[in-house]
């Protein structure tokens, strides 16, 4: 896929659903869930922003995002799960690459839906998409080192660990390692 038909699909993302999940547009409504996680500690640890100091920040964000599907430059879906409505994290493409046909993801959960497989639910239809809709060769996903739970999550989806980049981000002031986890389409299966 080139990158106007990228651009053209992400202006209008379709939803996807999985058994428990639909992952959807993001929606200016879902600050208070998005809120819920994005203040927490535990949630932002191992991730590449700081914790959201206030309600009114997170609805700031998501008023800055939103004209970005417009223009087809955010990639991420709203999480939903479907037993009570609730946006419970986001999981998309951060970044693609068309000379390559690769891409990278990323997500991130609200603490109280941890343990329970839906990461990795999500994964997959991003996965789907990525291999499918947008016709990637290769689709990888990056984490901070001691944060087994995304790589067991990665590693749930066929996704194969390739290595540690060491000392390589400088997040929140600190060098921090960083674990490559890899899938090729030719590896995907959709199960």
């Amino acid at each position: 896929m080139n990158k106007d038909a990228a651009v053209r699909y992400f202006r209008d993302p379709p939803e996807l659903t999985t058994p428990r999940l639909v992952l959807r547009r993001l929606k200016k409504t879902d600050y208070r869930d998005m809120y819920e996680y994005a203040r927490d500690p535990l949630v932002t640890e191992f991730l590449t922003w700081n914790v959201h100091p206030s309600e009114n920040y997170t609805l700031r964000y998501i008023t800055y995002v939103l004209p970005k599907y417009r223009s087809g430059d955010f990639r991420d879906w709203a999480v939903v799960f479907r037993g009570n409505n609730k946006m419970i994290g986001t999981c998309g493409f951060t970044s693609l690459d068309f000379s390559h046909n690769s891409g990278e993801i990323g997500y991130v959960f609200n603490r109280e839906y941890w343990g329970q497989g839906l990461a990795a639910e999500a994964i997959r239809a991003v996965l789907q998409v990525g291999f499918f809709d947008l016709n990637l060769h290769r689709i990888e996903a990056k984490y901070i080192e001691g944060n087994e739970r995304s790589r067991r999550a990665m590693e749930k989806c066929g996704m194969s660990f390739e290595g540690l980049q060491r000392e390589s981000m400088l997040i929140k002031e600190s060098y921090r390692t960083i674990g490559v986890c890899s899938i090729l389409r030719s590896e995907y299966r959709n199960e």
